[in-house]
């Protein structure tokens, strides 16, 4: 099983504008679990679900005398992902084809596995879990973000944006996916058998700033998944992001970004 069949978010190089943008919205929430986690400057990081590989350039500078490989199915945004890091200097990072799904291959172990907004697109995230604490090393920390589209909320109520929570919740439901698979994250972390499992949910949302373009910007990126599964006509869908990008121009209005559960824990010291 791959997990590609199942990605409802279109990928390659539009795909990436989007990425950068939620990078940027989400960083300060993300920034400050890593923190919390505590990075060390040795650790062997793997960021899987990389997509354009933001958080993997921000793993690759705290872990400055360790290694990051960022992992991906979306061949395309690699590519992007390598020139970015090359160009950045970054000497300590390293970007592969790796499905989830799959079970590892060899004895390569982690101190750190990080992955966000991945298990909430897969048929089988027990598995996925499975296969990541399997690369954990004794010691090691798995970070998991994830989100619960149940608790996307905006002011004044809007028509548009709540047919986007809709599409969104049905496209990746279509696909074998659960929108709101954060609230499950805790059970599904803890029954991994990892130790001293915590969490914590955040919450990006604004009247200003690019948290507000998130709901445009991800009904366009869902969009052939939307007509394929022929959830809504092309007319509608269109006329839908067009209202949601007004919505989110006027200075009135306050939107969020899905709720996000963050969870982690550690493999034992002996594996």
């Amino acid at each position: 099983m791959t997990t590609t069949g199942h990605y409802v978010i279109r990928g390659g190089l539009a795909g990436r504008e989007r990425l950068r943008v939620l990078a940027r919205v989400t960083w300060p929430t993300t920034s400050a679990l890593l923190e919390r986690v505590r990075i060390s400057a040795s650790a062997r990081c793997l960021d899987i679900g990389c997509g354009g590989g933001d958080v993997t350039v921000a793993l690759a500078r705290l872990a400055t005398d360790g290694f990051v490989v960022g992992a991906d199915m979306d061949g395309p945004q690699l590519d992007i992902a390598r020139k970015e890091a090359a160009d950045a200097g970054l000497t300590n990072v390293e970007y592969r084809v790796l499905d989830v799904m799959e079970p590892p291959t060899g004895d390569e172990q982690f101190d750190l596995i990080y992955v966000r907004f991945l298990l909430t697109h897969l048929p089988d995230p027990t598995l996925a879990l499975a296969h990541l604490c399997a690369r954990l090393a004794p010691g090691g920390a798995l970070v998991v973000e994830d989100i619960d589209f149940t608790g996307s909320f905006c002011y004044p109520d809007n028509a548009a944006f709540w047919r986007y929570v809709q599409l969104y919740s049905d496209a990746v439901i279509g696909r074998g996916g659960d929108p709101n698979i954060g609230i499950r994250l805790p059970s599904l972390v803890r029954a991994t058998g990892l130790a001293d499992v915590r969490m914590n949910v955040v919450h990006p949302a604004g009247f200003n700033g690019e948290v507000k373009l998130i709901a445009p910007i991800t009904l366009e990126a869902i969009a052939d998944a939307v007509l394929a599964a022929n959830l809504c006509g092309a007319d509608e869908l269109n006329q839908t992001v067009d209202d949601l990008y007004a919505f989110a121009a006027d200075e009135g209005s306050v939107l969020s970004t899905p709720r996000v559960v963050q969870v982690w824990g550690r493999k034992g010291s002996r594996g």
